[in-house]
């Protein structure tokens, strides 16, 4: 394998990163202007490294051999065997060293985020309360039924399928599950034009707005277990079975608020983050990784 500088090297690493955190694609996959947001991505993420690894904080972080061997194993294992493993590190320019090398400083770089993180302050029950009656919005859920259906298509191609030939079938369907609603899983599969016929018709567990507006307006006024009468959408026709009912509700406060604390908590310590790194003096990347 080619030597390549270590600078190189980790600006091909961070540039992989961000062309996959950006795409999800490698570096020589993106277009142009693709892979010009993904350099520009890299290059910052690389200055704010460089600031985080010359601030006082960093001296004392030491990344284990183990943080790293595991954070390599990681990516190590992405891959089926040791040769396509090297020939994709080095079509991005990147060899073991260099890959280890820029573990090492991600490692360390998360390592002092997290320290940083750690001093955020600590979220009252006060601020969670205050919170919960702001946003009350967040912790209502709405009316959801879990739903079912039987679907037969309108193409006048078809004699099976045109719009009389189809309302017929939809009909003889309904007719029969509306005294059997038992057998609708079994119908559904062996009639219904939907992929959804595989697993008995089955649609899920929606909410207003989900569906077609037909069959949301017939839906929501079924009782529990009820099948409907023939709907017919822009498509074709559906049987509609109302499986189940959960009823809208409000999440208390009681319930709502280990999620609260945990959204708050992630909140400040983004910003204790934001607010070290703003108080770091500026260090160009070429300056401090190039000399």
């Amino acid at each position: 394998m080619t030597v390549i500088d270590k600078p190189i090297q980790l600006e091909a690493y961070n540039l992989l990163r961000a062309a996959l955190a950006l795409f999800k694609k490698s570096p020589e996959e993106l277009a142009e202007a693709e892979l010009k947001q993904a350099r520009n991505q890299a290059l910052n993420e690389l200055r704010i490294e460089s600031r985080v690894l010359n601030a006082s904080e960093a001296a004392a972080v030491i990344v284990t051999e183990q943080e790293l061997q595991q954070a390599y194993q990681e990516i190590r294992d992405r891959y089926e065997d040791e040769a396509a493993f090297l020939s994709d590190l080095e079509k991005n320019q990147l060899d073991e060293a260099g890959l280890l090398a820029a573990l090492q400083r991600q490692c360390k770089v998360n390592t002092v985020l997290e320290l940083i993180a750690s001093r955020a302050p600590t979220i009252s029950e006060v601020e969670v309360g205050i919170y919960y009656h702001l946003h009350a919005e967040q912790f209502h859920r709405p009316e959801r039924r879990e739903v079912s259906h039987i679907f037969i298509s309108i193409n006048p191609d078809y004699p099976e399928n045109t719009l009389e030939t189809a309302l017929t079938r939809a009909q003889e369907l309904c007719d029969k599950l509306r005294k059997k609603p038992h057998k609708f899983a079994d119908l559904a599969l062996r009639h219904s034009e939907c992929p959804t016929a595989l697993q008995g018709g089955v649609l899920g567990t929606v909410s207003r707005g989900t569906l077609y507006p037909e069959l949301d307006a017939v839906l929501f006024k079924l009782k529990q277990g009820e099948v409907s009468e023939v709907v017919k959408s822009e498509i074709g026709f559906h049987v509609l079975l109302c499986k189940s009912i959960q009823r809208a509700d409000t999440l208390s406060l009681a319930k709502a608020t280990p999620k609260i604390r945990q959204l708050m908590m992630e909140r400040a310590r983004r910003t204790c983050q934001r607010a070290w790194l703003a108080s770091l003096p500026i260090i160009e990347f070429w300056e401090s990784n190039h000399e």
